[in-house]
């Protein structure tokens, strides 16, 4: 997301080393160095050894490392070496005989000559210049050796990642014998969660849900909503809902029939995505109020035509006032602190939204000036958490008598809220509330658990992810287990298979435009379609990997690997998910009494209302979180076997529109 989600990518642009071929002459600028006066070699060899010859080296730019060069070995080389060796032992003997040899004399002068200027050389320039190159006249240079290749980067496959550890994951000696199956059980491997991590998960999260409930400003923030009862199923009316969850807006109309049955009408649109990060929230709430218009003149135009006949004609000095106003529920999917059942401050943006001018506003205000300046008979009665409608909805529908107790979203995000007794919330609540239920309704924000990162587990891949998102350090759950990021684990591991030249390397063929290349852009329903796929031949998950890569007659080998790390991927969301379930059933104390019978009857039912792309269409996911259930502490097997997981449909629209009716009921009441 941002990226996002902050780095830039990395420079992958091949450029060529240069090469300088450094000689060294053994001539000063000042004091030219006349060639040695060599006699010819007499009959009788001298009795020294020859000195080996050096080698030329090449000087480069790159770091690459280069092999010398063969030595370069010339007779006139060895020559000048063996002579000067032998004139240098036999030195002072040559000074005894000088006085009766004139000629003696006359070479002992050269080679004197000869050694002050070796000396005068390695005085000025230092012995580095004899190490480099043998005393000679230069050699012309060798032809241009050009370096082995480097292993290619993932740059052909992921060149927009801004991601440092896309380069190759394992020693290159490693990969040569490494098959692609090997390597995707290896990456699969760093997403396991084992049951002890799993226990260790589930106690700290209670402790950090405890936290919350004593005071502000904790990892998980536990907000209080302001709602002190749930529905039973009995509850009727017509209310209005709109629900800003993510990239849709949507504005619905409910009638609830009072026998768990109910009548939806609904709109959506996208969110442009200049609104997203709009300058000022006035831009964002002026269209969401515009929706809502269109929404009523369509679908409720003799309502909206006859409030606008009554308005017009009106002319009581306190202002006009109409019953049928709808009372509308807020569905708002981002943190806020609440401050009553119909107020609450935007603590941040997540979703890939950022308008700054938005931070610390009331959001219903926000939407209620809107509405005003369109004259629409709506107010604002409540606001809304997807997880809290999603917890209503649930319980209006559910088959049984018992309250549900927990409503959960994973989908693009993640999130739960759940019934807390009053006594056990001890920060300060600001706002109107009915106190005779003894409950209230608290919106954990579990996006958040330990941001700190004390048990939750973590690889390259969720390091790398979190770096390049539009908020580092935070949401650090979420970006485990929500379906905006489920995605992007798994792209960054086949970037890192491809980085290790493992994936895709025969006949595929990866499109200049692939998903793969580019971050964010690879959606998360490719982890249910390989979940679902256990044919032979994988054709359906390779059909759609041709559609999300872009990648054209990929392997069987290419998509078992894929699959192999997606169910790693999903399979580790599920149980991080278990830890938040099951944390949150032991903190309700809904464990703590049982009928004692020997099967599980309706008395003893534990309730969550679940929603979201995952829970509904990913393959075994449940069966994943029950598994983990059964791990927590406080829960065993036992636990889990009372807990019943339904389906909670469109909690942010029916769940808006309780709450809705739930605000009028308070607001009466106080």
């Amino acid at each position: 997301m941002n990226n996002a989600d902050g780095t830039r990518p990395y420079n992958q642009t091949k450029t060529q080393p240069r090469y300088i071929l450094v000689h060294t002459k053994l001539v000063h600028p000042i004091l030219p160095i006349p060639p040695p006066k060599i006699s010819p070699p007499s009959l009788t060899p001298p009795s020294v050894a020859s000195t080996p010859p050096q080698s030329t080296t090449l000087a480069t730019s790159s770091e690459r490392a280069i092999r010398p060069l063969p030595p370069i070995t010339t007779s006139t080389t060895n020559n000048i070496k063996t002579t000067l060796t032998s004139h240098n032992k036999g030195l002072f003997s040559a000074l005894h005989r000088s006085s009766s040899n004139p000629i003696g004399l006359v070479r002992l002068i050269s080679i004197a000559g000869v050694v002050l200027a070796l000396f005068i050389q390695f005085f000025f320039t230092g012995p580095s210049s004899f190490l480099q190159t043998p005393i000679s006249s230069p050699q012309p240079p060798l032809p241009f050796r050009r370096p082995s290749p480097s292993p290619a980067p993932v740059q052909a496959i992921c060149e927009s990642s801004p991601h440092p550890f896309l380069l190759p994951t394992t020693a290159i000696s490693q990969v040569s014998s490494m098959s692609l199956q090997d390597a995707a059980q290896r990456v699969a491997k760093e997403f396991d969660y084992p049951d002890d991590e799993v226990l260790k998960g589930g106690k700290h999260f209670i402790t950090q849900m405890q936290e919350g409930l004593l005071k502000d400003g904790t990892s998980m923030s536990q907000i209080p909503t302001y709602v002190t009862g749930v529905p039973n199923g009995t509850e009727k009316g017509v209310y209005l809902a709109v629900d800003l969850g993510g990239t849709n807006f949507r504005v619905c109309s409910i009638q609830l029939h009072g026998d768990t049955t109910f009548n939806l009408t609904q709109s959506k649109v996208a969110i442009p995505k200049e609104l997203m990060i709009a300058k000022t929230a006035k831009e964002l709430f002026d269209f969401l109020a515009k929706q809502i218009e269109l929404f009523l003149k369509e679908h409720h135009e003799e309502h909206f035509e006859s409030h606008l006949r009554r308005r017009n004609t009106v002319s009581s000095p306190t202002g006009y006032k109409d019953e049928h106003i709808f009372k509308l529920g807020f569905t708002f999917s981002f943190p806020v602190h609440q401050i009553g059942i119909n107020r609450g401050t935007l603590i941040r943006w997540t979703k890939g939204f950022d308008i700054a001018d938005a931070v610390g506003k009331d959001v219903c205000q926000l939407l209620q000036d809107a509405i005003d300046a369109l004259h629409l008979p709506v107010r604002v009665s409540a606001l809304v958490n997807d997880t809290v409608g999603t917890l209503m909805s649930r319980s209006y529908t559910s088959p049984g008598k018992t309250p549900t107790v927990l409503g959960a979203i994973f989908g693009t995000g993640t999130n739960g809220a759940y019934v807390e007794k009053l006594a056990n919330i001890k920060k300060n609540l600001e706002g109107k509330y009915d106190e005779s239920t003894g409950q209230m309704v608290v919106n954990t924000e579990w996006g958040s658990f330990d941001n700190e990162l004390s048990v939750l587990p973590t690889t390259t891949y969720d390091t790398a992810l979190d770096t390049a998102s539009v908020n580092p350090g935070i949401q650090m759950f979420e970006k485990r287990v929500s379906g905006m990021f489920l995605g992007e684990l798994l792209r960054l591991a086949i970037c890192s298979l491809y980085a290790d030249g493992l994936i895709f390397t025969d006949a595929a063929k990866v499109a200049e435009t692939s998903p793969l290349k580019r971050q964010g852009e690879v959606d998360s329903s490719i982890l249910s379609v390989a979940a679902a796929d256990e044919s032979s031949d994988l054709k359906t998950l390779r059909g759609e990997m041709e559609t999300q890569f872009a990648v054209r007659e990929a392997s069987v080998e290419d998509a078992k690997a894929v699959k192999t790390i997606a169910y790693a991927i999903g399979r580790r969301a599920a149980r991080l998910a278990a830890v938040a379930v099951g944390a949150i059933v032991v903190q309700s104390g809904r464990l703590d009494t049982s009928s004692g019978g020997a099967t599980v009857s309706e008395d003893d039912i534990v309730d969550i209302g679940v929603d979201g792309s995952l829970v509904e269409f990913y393959p075994g996911f449940e069966e994943h979180i029950r598994a983990a259930l059964r791990v927590v502490g406080g829960m065993g097997q036992k636990g889990e076997e009372r807990v019943r997981i339904g389906i909670a449909k469109d909690g942010s629209g029916v769940g808006a529109a309780l709450i809705a009716l739930v605000a009028e009921a308070v607001e009466a009441k106080v």
